[in-house]
């Protein structure tokens, strides 16, 4: 869509345009204002300080430098989403090195880089580190390719650095020495996470650090740090309002125990408590002061009871996220429901959830009793083992607001357990209650009957994930045509094939992307879509030893920069 040509006698002085449409902070209000008109297209191209790309290869780093030349700030995702699941090959691309080097010419200037899913390796890092000297934050999550060799790089290089965030990432821990890189001199950062690092790491360094990092907010150190370690980064960063806590495992003396409470007690602005890896349920105690102002309280990574959790809940009045692992059972929901009245999202962790015969983890119970407590729900993440329609329209009943619904039945195909009906009416009562849905994920027996119930009231779902669900391609041609702002579908082992893909051919140039695995595809239909639609990239993944006739894995996105020039061998672009 071409911007409109303005009337001269009505066009603001650029400056002052400019300047306004710099205020304007959503991504889709951007795009909105920049079609108005040729003198606002221009106006938004200048003032641009920040961008974000859902997928590095919807656009090409040259075309993105040349729309927006006074970018500071640019966000970039990578591979698809399932490659959280290893479903995407190795080698499979979104290395972001040939990003750097055009940034390194036309963006001089950078000052953040947030990638996602994306290939790093050290001498991008490296190459970073000498290319941007006030290059100031650098965030990371689930990325792969690299070394502490590479933060070394930066912690010696950049010297404006105000946040280094390494989180879940496939990081080759080399050693914990990369904090002494950082000159004696730095005194810039305000967010340091290195919780998923393995290796010890050098104490001092990171004491020293801390202490000099007065502007420091947040801190997430890795479980090797002990409790007499962390209790000396809090006496020298008391203005922490994120923590991530390390180990809970240690002894400690009565002194130590009475210092260490004191250290949680003179946080008077903590809000974010999060990476505890607890086994020791006596020390838990010592957060008790602190947890009075807690709004985000994740332990993702520990394994409580139901027990443990509610001692701890009894303190958080006005928490509103909390992520958990199945250990604390429907009990430790309950209490949730009954301590946590603004909670407004709740995600709940498999411990194992690849042992099909493990016992336990929460129940439809445990999700109810949530509902009623907490009215303002609006985004759950709930991964349990049974599962009932009834419980279902309970939920949504209580919790109308959602936006994001993500239940994970893990057993496959698992109808509800007491009627042994599909889970098609529970899936059918959250789109029909919930019309501010924006994320869905659907799991357990499901006939087509569910996706029937997204297509006629899904009316502002963006994202859909599916797996092992669905009867034939009409419950999916029902989603295609019936949801009219789709932007990411995500399916896989599912009986969908050409008709149901085809199905979308005048939707997907308006979505971001679409994958499909192990379903009923064939090359031709792949093929037949690709032809019709040449701004999108078709991408077949195939199997070695594989039928040449099917498409294993299906990857469609819009993209203005053309086939990609890095696809590996396995992957066809029709």
């Amino acid at each position: 869509m071409e911007p409109q040509t303005m009337n001269p006698s009505s066009v603001f002085p650029d400056e002052v345009l400019e300047r306004i449409l710099s205020m304007v902070k959503s991504r889709k209000d951007k795009s909105s204002v920049s079609l108005v008109c040729k003198d606002w297209f221009d106006a938004e191209r200048w003032s641009r300080k920040n961008v974000f790309i859902g997928n590095c290869y919807s656009v090409t780093p040259e075309i993105l430098t040349q729309r927006f030349p006074n970018v500071r700030s640019v966000t970039l995702k990578g591979k698809p989403r399932f490659s959280d699941f290893n479903l995407v090959p190795a080698n499979w691309g979104a290395d972001i090195h040939p990003w750097l080097v055009v940034f390194a010419e036309k963006y001089p200037f950078l000052e953040e880089l947030r990638l996602k899913r994306m290939v790093v390796t050290d001498e991008s890092l490296e190459f970073l580190a000498f290319s941007f000297p006030n290059f100031k934050a650098l965030s990371l999550l689930s990325c792969d390719g690299f070394s502490t060799d590479g933060l070394a790089a930066v912690a010696t290089n950049c010297k404006n650095l105000t946040e280094l965030d390494i989180q879940e990432n496939g990081i080759e821990d080399k050693s914990g020495n990369w904090l002494s890189c950082f000159p004696e001199s730095f005194t810039s950062l305000e967010v340091l996470n290195f919780a998923n690092l393995t290796n010890e790491v050098n104490i001092d360094a990171l004491e020293k650090l801390v202490g000099r990092c007065k502007s420091l907010k947040t801190l997430k150190v890795n479980k090797s740090v002990t409790l007499e370690q962390l209790k000396k980064l809090l006496v020298r960063a008391p203005q922490l309002c994120e923590l991530g806590s390390g180990s809970f495992s240690q002894e400690l003396t009565s002194q130590q125990y009475a210092e260490l409470e004191t250290a949680f007690k003179n946080c008077k602005s903590l809000h974010t408590l999060s990476g505890l890896w607890v086994a020791s349920a006596r020390y838990l105690q010592v957060l008790y002061p602190a947890c009075a102002n807690l709004t985000f309280l994740n332990f993702s990574y520990a394994p409580l009871d139901s027990e443990d959790l509610t001692k701890i809940l009894v303190h958080c009045p006005n928490l509103r996220r909390l992520w958990v692992v199945d250990t604390v059972e429907d009990k430790g929901l309950e209490a949730v429901g009954s301590n946590c009245p603004l909670l407004e999202e709740l995600r709940v962790f498999p411990a194992d959830p690849f042992d099909e015969e493990a016992e336990g983890g929460v129940t439809e119970s445990g999700f109810v009793a949530v509902s009623e407590g907490c009215r303002k729900l609006h985004y759950v993440l709930y991964f349990c083992r049974q599962m009932t329609n009834a419980a279902v329209a309970t939920v949504v009943q209580n919790c109308p607001d959602f936006t994001h619904f993500r239940l994970c039945i893990m057993n496959p195909g698992q109808q509800d357990y007491l009627t042994d009906e599909p889970m098609d009416e529970a899936f059918g009562e959250v789109v029909k209650n919930c019309t501010k849905l924006q994320r869905l994920a659907v799991s357990g027996y499901l006939t087509d009957l569910t996706f029937e119930y997204i297509g006629k009231y899904a009316k502002n779902l963006e994202t859909l994930s599916v797996a092992f669900a669905g009867s034939s391609d009409w419950g999916m041609e029902c989603v295609l045509v019936g949801c009219p702002k789709l932007r990411k579908l995500e399916i896989r082992d599912s009986p969908f094939g050409n008709a149901a893909l085809l199905a979308g051919l005048e939707k997907y140039e308006s979505m971001r992307s679409l994958w499909m695995s192990s379903c009923r595809l064939t090359m031709n239909g792949c093929r037949f879509l690709a032809g019709e639609k040449p701004r999108l990239n078709v991408e077949v993944m195939q199997e070695e030893g594989g039928d040449d006739s099917r498409a294993e894995k299906l990857y469609v996105y819009r993209s203005v920069a053309g086939p990609r020039r890095d696809a590996p061998p396995f992957v066809l672009t029709l």
